[in-house]
């Protein structure tokens, strides 16, 4: 049986030591000093070399999305297991399959990418954003005594970067100063791999410039005083006497690589303003669609990955414990039209065909059911049984045995759709369950890195994904 861990168990259950060195992106000294290669490098012949994750964070469910099921209208005093979706669906481009109402655009595109129905996510007890956050982004179930990797941070390390000057993992959108910061930051980490190879935060793409610029009032030569200061220090202080050789220089390469990126042409791509006001204005929903632009631009200039989030807030966004279906008509005018022109600008400029691009969320909701049938975990939110009120109607209960994920370019299938849902509640994965490690390897496969890939930390072998048994979803790919 799972334990029940909740939001402060979570915290207290990981170090103080490895949770401080997650918040500031750094190994942890007593960990890795023997950190080392377990292998030569594994690289095979790969179908694409970038990767985009635009990251729905809150909960995002798929009967009002991407698995829509009967639609029921809202009636006062209705029954909330009558409820299976809240909007009407609306054909796509492929025979047959529907998106809920709201995301037509996307609907669109899907000849180019794959849609799968059937993403099964992990039974870890009394649910929390975070946890299953860090196990999508990670592929481990937290908490870890080793501070395991991003999935953008193993790529970064592997593939090394496609540009020397554009850092090689960007993240855009998320703050760390709202919500469940500390948690969100546990896997916002290179973890042992090094800080070079972590992300390169910036909060707000309309304000991506500021990222690659020094702070106000900072020319660049006492910029330039900063940098060798900060190469001191790591040499003079408690990481020059008890860090390995490894993290030393991982700590250095991490600041000149931004050094590099201050003085180059390339740091023009971080300037919106340069993007043509057509193209701006279709991408310009807010902070999330400027954040497909810039992810867009990134690409283009050579970014190795890429997330976009949608940013984890919670009882915003889509972590919809009430108000679900007018949360969900704002929330798909946020993302419908970028993402669709995202696609179709890749496409157009030909880096579809070795970009990846993925739509995920750590798991689905359900009108009824928190957790899964068979699984149920604790409520955490009160949902009455009779809709008394219009800001009932909707998916508020989290649920893990049906969630859905697009992918696209890369050498996904086109015009594709993988696993399928039953019709009626609980609208839970009836044909081909996919677990978070089958996406992982399925993205390593298509970018030529080697399954087994692991590192030895203090003598023991950490993989990509747990135990090195993850293994690719072949039906996937081309």
């Amino acid at each position: 049986m799972k334990p029940n861990w909740n939001r402060r168990e979570f915290l207290q259950k990981t170090s103080a030591a490895t949770m401080a060195a997650l918040a500031a992106g750094a190994p942890v000294s007593s960990l890795l000093s023997g950190c080392s290669r377990a292998q030569k490098p594994g690289q095979t012949s790969g179908t694409a070399d970038t990767v985009i994750l635009l990251w729905m964070a809150g909960g995002m469910a798929h009967t009002e999305t991407f698995d829509p099921k009967r639609y029921t209208p809202y009636e006062k005093g209705m029954e909330g297991n009558r409820v299976l979706s809240t909007f009407k669906s609306v054909p796509t481009v492929l025979d047959g399959i529907h998106f809920s109402d709201g995301l037509q655009s996307i609907g669109k595109v899907m000849d180019k990418g794959t849609l799968i129905r059937s993403y099964v996510a992990a039974d870890m007890g009394h649910i929390l954003h975070s946890r299953h956050q860090y196990h999508w982004h990670t592929c481990y179930e937290p908490p870890q005594t080793v501070a395991a990797p991003h999935l953008g941070s193993w790529i970064a390390k592997e593939l090394g970067p496609r540009n020397p000057v554009i850092p090689a993992f960007v993240d855009i959108g998320q703050r760390f100063t709202v919500g469940e910061a500390e948690e969100l930051k546990a896997f916002h980490t290179a973890g042992f791999l090094g800080n070079e190879f972590g992300p390169f935060f910036i909060p707000d793409p309309s304000q991506g410039l500021d990222s690659v610029r020094p702070p106000v009032g900072m020319d660049a030569r006492r910029f330039e005083r900063r940098n060798q200061l900060y190469n001191d220090l790591i040499s003079s202080g408690p990481m020059g006497e008890f860090g390995s050789d490894y993290q030393k220089e991982s700590l250095k390469r991490s600041m000149e690589q931004a050094y590099m990126l201050l003085n180059s042409p390339e740091a023009k791509a971080f300037d919106l303003s340069k993007e043509p006001k057509a193209s701006y204005d279709i991408y310009n929903t807010g902070k999330f669609g400027l954040g497909c632009l810039l992810a867009r631009r990134l690409t283009e200039q050579g970014a190795r990955f890429i997330s976009v989030t949608t940013e984890y807030e919670p009882f915003k966004g889509w972590d919809t414990h009430e108000n679900g279906h007018t949360r969900l008509e704002d929330m798909k005018k946020q993302i419908d039209g970028p993402i669709a022109q995202l696609i179709k600008d890749l496409d157009k400029t030909g880096h579809l065909d070795r970009t990846i691009v993925i739509l995920a969320s750590e798991f689905s909701r359900d009108m009824m059911v928190e957790g899964r049938p068979g699984a149920k975990v604790q409520e955490q939110v009160q949902q009455p049984e009779i809709l008394s009120d219009l800001k009932f109607y909707g998916m508020h209960r989290h649920f893990t045995d049906g969630c859905s994920v697009l992918m696209f370019g890369g050498g996904i299938k086109k015009g594709f759709v993988y696993g399928r849902t039953a019709d009626e509640r609980p609208c839970k994965t009836i044909e081909n369950p996919i677990r978070i490690e089958g996406i992982h390897q399925t993205i390593y496969h298509a970018l030529g890195i080697a399954p087994d890939t692991h590192y030895d930390v203090e003598k023991r072998p950490f993989y990509s994904t747990p135990d090195g048994l993850g293994k690719p979803v072949m039906d996937l790919l081309v």
